[in-house]
C-alpha cells in the first residue's frame, strides 16, 4: 500500500481547503506585491535550473513566491522538482529524503519520483520519512506547483536539511547534480527558504534606531548578493559571520552547487519584501524569489 503523507500544515499557512486554497492562490499572485497576474502554462521544458522562494504563511509569503512560480510557468515547466528545506522541526536525520509515497494537499496528490529519489539517498543523504512529518517547508511548495500546472502531472523528491553547514550542502549538491546527469526527466530544483528573521520574536534585535524590516533588509542583501554571484560558500560564510537569520541557507547553497554543477551561469532576483509590509510590528521576516538559469 503507496505511503501517503497528509499535509501537516493545511489549515495554518495555507487554507485547508480547496476552493479557499485556489481563492488565496490567485490572490498571492494578483495582489500588489505579487507578480500582478495568474501566469498561463508555457509547454516545453524550462529554462530554469533552480529557484529561491520562500515559505512562510501564505498571508506574508506568498505574494512573494508568485515571482518564482510564474516564472517557472512562463518558461516552462519541469516533470519532477526536487525540493529542498530546512528542518524546524528536529525530528529525522542531519539530512533526509523520502524516496516513496505521496503527499496530499487540498489540491490532491503529488507523487513521489522514487526512482530519482533513490538514486539521491546515498553518502550523507538518509532515507527517514520521519523528519518530513510535520515539516512545513517543503509542503508549502506543492499547492503553487499545483496550482500552475494546470493538471499536468509532476513529481518530486523531498529533502529536509537539519544540518546546513558548507561541507554538507555542498555534498547535497553533488549527489543531486551526480543524479541528475544521469536522468532523462527535466528537474528543476526548488531551494526553500525565508531570509531574516529579525526583532522580538525571534531574539535578533536590530541596532538601536533602526527599525525591524530596515535591519532585515540590510542583513539580506549581504546573503542575496553572495546567491546573485552564485557562490554557495560565500553564501554560508557571510550568514554565518554576520549572524543572519536566515533559516535555509543550507538548502539554498546546494541548490546553487546542483545548478552550477549543471551549468547554471545567471542568477536574478525577482521580488525581495518582508512580512512588515503585511503586518508592521515589533518582528519581522524577510522573503525573497530568485531563479537560477
Amino acid at each position: 500500500m503507496e505511503k501517503i503523507r497528509s499535509p501537516a500544515v493545511a489549515g495554518q499557512f495555507y487554507p485547508g481547503t480547496e476552493q479557499t486554497l485556489r481563492q488565496q492562490l490567485e490572490e498571492c499572485f494578483r495582489e500588489k506585491r505579487g507578480v500582478g497576474r495568474v501566469p498561463t502554462l508555457v509547454k516545453g521544458n524550462t529554462i530554469l535550473k533552480g529557484l529561491v522562494v520562500p515559505h512562510a504563511g501564505y498571508i506574508f509569503s506568498g505574494a512573494i513566491a508568485s515571482h518564482a512560480y510564474a516564472r517557472l510557468a512562463e518558461t516552462g515547466f519541469a516533470d519532477t522538482f526536487i525540493i529542498l528545506g530546512p528542518n524546524h522541526t528536529g525530528m529525522g536525520s542531519g539530512v533526509s529524503v523520502m524516496t516513496e509515497g505521496a503527499w496530499n494537499t487540498p489540491l490532491g496528490t503529488v507523487p513521489i519520483d522514487s526512482s530519482l529519489a533513490s538514486s539521491i539517498a546515498t553518502g550523507i543523504i538518509d532515507t527517514d520519512p520521519s523528519a518530513h512529518t510535520y515539516e512545513h517547508s517543503v509542503e508549502v511548495q506543492l499547492p503553487f506547483l499545483q496550482y500552475i500546472s494546470q493538471g499536468k502531472r509532476f513529481e518530486f523528491v523531498p529533502i529536509c536539511m537539519m544540518m546546513q553547514d558548507y561541507d554538507t550542502a555542498k555534498e547535497v549538491g553533488d549527489i543531486v547534480a551526480n543524479a541528475l546527469q544521469k536522468t532523462k526527466k527535466h528537474v528543476v530544483i526548488i531551494a526553500s527558504s525565508d531570509f531574516s528573521h529579525v526583532g522580538f520574536n525571534y531574539r535578533s534585535m536590530p541596532p538601536e534606531g533602526l527599525r525591524v524590516d530596515k535591519y532585515a533588509e540590510q542583513q539580506d542583501k549581504l546573503a542575496i548578493d553572495q546567491i546573485l554571484r552564485l557562490d554557495p560558500k560565500g553564501l554560508v560564510q557571510t550568514v554565518e559571520e554576520h549572524d543572519i537569520t536566515m533559516c535555509g541557507y543550507g538548502p539554498v547553497a546546494a541548490m546553487l552547487t546542483a545548478a552550477k554543477k549543471l551549468g547554471a551561469t545567471r542568477a536574478e532576483l525577482l521580488k525581495y519584501g518582508t512580512s512588515y509590509a503585511v503586518h508592521p510590528d515589533s518582528s519581522c521576516v524577510g522573503y525573497g524569489a530568485i531563479t537560477i538559469t
